[in-house]
């Protein structure tokens, strides 16, 4: 616990953490003796999971509901962590629309850019600055296995995924020599209420769960630009990044999304 609040303070910020990979984020960072700056859309569910948080574990833990996809984001963000030494950024909060890119309205296309691109970018940037200036800190950058290729049916969720790793790899590099960690946690299908509000079809391909995610999320910073949780995506990954034409790793993707969602209506939120 000492060694994680001399590496990175006392303080950490976590986008999308009410429920699911986010609420796992928080568990395992209060766990560790970290102070916690929790970030979503509903308050009631931060507000319940502080109070467990306080009793359990004996830390500081500060609510924030906001809409991570918001104009105002970084002004709001910027007044909520005044006066707190963030050390730490988990950004996790994501939105998805599900099923052809065009039967979806614009509005809906540009929501997924907003939480999924622009929120991550503002919030690394603000909390990123100041830690390169202390000279310490880490940020972790939850993107997806749908990032590494084009994603039918998840056109602009792929999409914005492909961003958060590329942003996470080049801060990575960036960041480093100015004490400052950075990892993309690149995960495959979990456990969360997200994904089962998205009513997939029943399939034989294993859920990772969030507190095993968030754990090997953690663990890789400082260690490397990206990790892929569980052995099963590790070789799937390799196989789609590696083997097989792109072409070919696009149509397996389409495939594989349309037998879980065909004649189905999800909108998966985190």
């Amino acid at each position: 616990m000492n060694d994680w609040c001399e590496r990175y303070g006392s303080w950490v910020l976590v986008a999308g953490a009410s429920v699911g990979l986010g609420e796992a984020f928080a568990r395992c960072l209060a766990g560790r003796g970290l102070n916690l700056l929790l970030i979503a859309r509903r308050p009631e569910a931060l507000e319940q999971l502080a109070v467990e948080l306080r009793a359990r574990h004996s830390v500081e833990v500060r609510t924030l509901a906001v809409d991570l996809g918001q104009p105002d984001l970084r002004a709001v963000v910027e007044r909520a962590v005044a006066g707190l030494t963030v050390g730490l950024l988990v950004y996790n909060a994501a939105y998805s629309v599900i099923g052809p890119f065009v039967d979806h309205s614009l509005d809906e296309q540009l929501h997924v850019l907003d939480v999924n691109c622009r929120g991550p970018l503002v919030l690394s940037h603000l909390l990123g600055k100041a830690m390169a200036e202390r000279g310490r800190g880490g940020i972790v950058l939850m993107t997806s296995m749908a990032g590494s290729q084009g994603g039918p049916w998840l056109a602009s969720y792929a999409a914005s995924k492909a961003f958060n790793l590329v942003l996470a790899e080049g801060l990575w590099d960036e960041l480093h020599e100015r004490g400052v960690h950075v990892v993309a946690c690149r995960a495959g299908a979990t456990r969360t209420p997200g994904y089962a509000a998205s009513r997939p079809r029943p399939s034989r391909v294993p859920l990772l769960e969030p507190d095993h995610v968030a754990r090997v999320a953690l663990d890789a910073l400082g260690r490397k630009p990206s990790v892929v949780p569980g052995a099963l995506y590790r070789f799937s990954a390799f196989v789609m990044n590696r083997l097989l034409p792109r072409r070919t790793a696009v149509r397996i993707m389409g495939r594989a999304t349309r037998r879980l969602y065909a004649g189905r209506d999800g909108n998966p939120k985190s």
